[in-house]
């Protein structure tokens, strides 16, 4: 202990403190003078000569916004037998602390610094509260200088002690501090295990309640950044309001679920909801440069936090829920310890033993407390699920009685409705069968319109080579007639045996030179080449007319894609004008597993549409149809891109819709790339559509080369 004495004349009537052989531990609070720097514009070089100390009169100062960042000076004398004198700080929160001592020039030196801004193993000690050595001889007066700061409000509870009592102290705290985390980590524990089986989210709740209300306790004491980030002191900086308000968060969801607030209290459980959001924004304004804001929004939402559940939980137990009783007996404990301590973070309670342990003791009762609370409310709710069980069967007895009697009314209502669903169910039958005959009529109508263009192509395609050998046929039987005609008087001579017939001669001569044998000659090698080519265009034709169609191939089975749109082109052709130019990029490997009729009837729907998009635009000049393929991955990917009009995005998303159309009546069904799309996605493929008015339209087919097996 020390004896304050007032006997020093330094610059002011300032008090020495007298260090005796008494005891240690002794609080100087009030033996201090204090000069607040807000402006940070004093330093080790002027604060001496300042003369604006004031006398505390206050056992623990308190700094806060904007009054944290403080000089305090005070003079200490030896008398006792040890020079073993420490400086102690009792609050682990305090961002920079240094001490200085003042030689006989009046020029301080720097004895020490600490602070949580500092690496923890940097100390002069690993014990969590600030000691800092005085450097103090026995029987020497020396003056001191205490400059702290932080970025937040926090106190200055100022010790003079000796290694003996730091140790004491320090065992005190530990103990306490793991008697604290004992309980509630036991307590978290035991409802963590009973989570489980129940399943019940209060129990959740409210082990993250006591998880994130331990951690926010040991880290206010220091003992987190011993432990959990020695060396990264910059978290430090916002984590203990950061804490402070997850706990507070957690408080009140605890409380909203537990009181079940928003059937009870509606009203109260908006507030309590707002008081969530400001718990919220609190905690990330820790993060940011208004920490101090943060800090104070934390006070002030603990004060109205405590009064608000407190009120709720008296409100809620008025309306005869016996879970609140437990709720309110508990929590008054802990809001009882947390008005203490925000008072005393107010500087209007001072700081004692009680003040400084109040929230380890309330927070332990109240977390045992609740543990009951919530093992209550799990029995007033086996007994509710019994009592409505035993009502429920009560009201199921009636129910049946009630059954009963109706039964043979139903009864008959069953048979009536049963009948006319029997009379509906025909009607809808008829219908259903009168919608698939309209269906199957308008598939054939497709097809019977495809078929028809296919003929029609046929037609003009196999008249052309026709016309050859037809054309030709009649030349060439005048060219043989004549030869024949040429050899038979040629055969004549061979009768005037032993005569010179010379006008036979003459004759014969005279007739080859009228029909000119080496023209009848190329004459008749031409006209058959024109019989071989049209007989070889024919032939060609009727290939392609098999290659589309694969009526003998309506399986699966490995089919050349590319044949398959050659033969389209093939018998597209008379369709396809003059100025309108077929490009293909053939890149991708042909042979594919797919249906291969029903493949070529979507590139005859495809190719089709675009030549009739080409032929609509009003000024037609060089147009062209760009067909390419290549391999994707396990994909073949067929483009069929066209110069034609091109199409809104509402037209492009219904093209597939069955009996959409853009043609005039009679011109279309608008099945065509409905079936288009039917097919493609028979094959596993996709199908996509890019256009715009004006620039055409480009379709993308992508088909598996191997098929997934699949039910036809």
């Amino acid at each position: 202990m020390f004896i304050v004495l007032v006997c020093n004349s330094f610059l002011f009537a300032q008090k020495t403190i007298v260090i005796s052989k008494q005891k240690l531990p002794v609080s100087i609070g009030k033996s201090v003078a204090i000069l607040y720097d807000n402006k940070e514009v004093y330093n080790s070089s002027n604060i001496v000569t300042q003369q604006n100390f004031v006398q505390s009169d206050e056992a623990v100062p308190v700094l806060s916004l904007p009054k944290n960042n403080v000089w305090v000076k005070f003079r200490i004398q030896n008398v006792s037998s040890s020079s073993d004198l420490h400086l102690s700080i009792n609050y682990a929160d305090i961002s920079n602390i240094w001490l200085y001592e003042m030689d006989s020039m009046n020029k301080l030196h720097l004895l020490t610094s600490s602070g949580n801004t500092i690496d923890f193993y940097k100390r002069e000690n690993s014990n969590v509260i600030y000691n800092l050595n005085l450097n103090l001889p026995v029987n020497v007066e020396k003056t001191y200088f205490l400059h702290a700061n932080s970025a937040h409000p926090y106190e200055l509870p100022i010790y003079i002690n000796n290694s003996d009592s730091i140790n004491a102290t320090s065992f005190k705290e530990n103990l306490i501090i793991g008697f604290y985390c004992g309980i509630l980590i036991s307590t978290l524990l035991y409802n963590l295990f009973i989570f489980f089986p129940t399943r019940d989210k209060n129990y959740l709740i409210y082990v993250c309640y006591l998880f994130a209300l331990c951690f926010a306790q040991i880290t206010l004491a220091g003992w987190s950044f011993k432990f959990f980030w020695p060396h990264t002191p910059q978290v430090n900086s916002y984590i203990v309001i950061c804490t402070s308000c997850i706990t507070g968060f957690f408080t009140i969801l605890f409380s909203k679920y537990f009181l079940d607030t928003k059937r009870n209290t509606p009203r109260l459980n908006n507030f309590l909801s707002l008081l969530l959001i400001l718990y919220s924004v609190a905690a990330i304004l820790s993060f940011t440069s208004y920490l101090g804001i943060s800090y104070i929004a934390f006070n002030y939402l603990g004060l109205v936090q405590a009064v608000v559940l407190l009120y709720t939980s008296v409100v809620i137990y008025r309306k005869g829920n016996s879970s609140a009783l437990f709720y309110l007996i508990a929590w008054s404990v802990l809001l009882i310890a947390l008005i203490v301590h925000v008072l005393k973070n107010l500087n209007i309670l001072p700081l004692n033993e009680f003040t400084h342990f109040v929230l380890y003791i309330g927070t332990s009762i109240e977390a045992l407390l609740l543990s009951f609370a919530l093992a209550n409310k799990i029995n007033i709710l086996r007994n509710e699920k019994e009592q409505s069980q035993l009502e429920a069967l009560q009201i199921a007895k009636e129910n049946e009685h009630l059954i009963l009697e109706q039964n043979v009314v139903l009864e008959r209502k069953v048979n009536e409705r049963t009948l006319d669903l029997q009379a509906t169910n025909e009607k809808l039958i008829i219908t259903l069968n009168e919608l698939k005959d309209a269906q199957i009529q308008l598939v054939e109508s497709e097809k019977m319109a495809s078929l028809g263009q296919l003929t029609a192509g046929i037609a003009h395609e196999i008249n052309n080579p026709i016309n050859f050998v037809k054309s030709n046929v009649k030349p060439l039987q005048m060219d043989v007639q004549d030869l024949f005609e040429l050899i038979k008087r040629y055969q004549k001579l061979h009768t005037a045996v032993g005569k010179k017939d010379v006008p036979l001669l003459n004759e014969i001569k005279s007739f080859e030179e009228e029909i000119d044998p080496d023209f009848i000659k190329d004459e008749i090698q031409n006209l058959i080449s024109g019989i071989e080519e049209g007989a070889e265009r024919t032939a060609e034709i009727v290939r392609s007319l098999r290659n589309f169609s694969r009526l003998d191939e309506s399986e699966k089975k490995v089919a050349n894609v590319h044949e398959g749109i050659d033969s389209t082109l093939i018998l597209l052709k008379n369709t396809i004008p003059d100025h309108i130019k077929v490009i293909k990029h053939f890149d991708a490997e042909g042979e594919i597993e797919c249906y291969p009729s029903k493949l070529n009837q979507v590139f005859m729907n495809i190719l089709t549409n675009g030549i009739q998009a080409i032929k609509a635009k009003e000024n037609i000049t060089d147009e062209s149809i760009v067909i390419s393929t290549r391999t994707v991955g396990s994909h073949m990917e067929i483009s069929i891109k066209d110069s034609g009009t091109g199409m809104t995005d509402e037209v492009r998303h219904k093209i597939f819709d069955p009996f959409f159309t853009t043609k005039e009546v009679g011109e279309g069904t608008g099945l065509g790339m409905s079936i288009t799309f039917k097919i493609i996605e028979k094959h596993q493929g996709k199908i996509a559509v890019m256009s715009s008015p004006g620039s055409g339209t480009e379709i993308i087919i992508s088909i598996p080369y191997q098929q997934l097996n699949s039910s036809n």
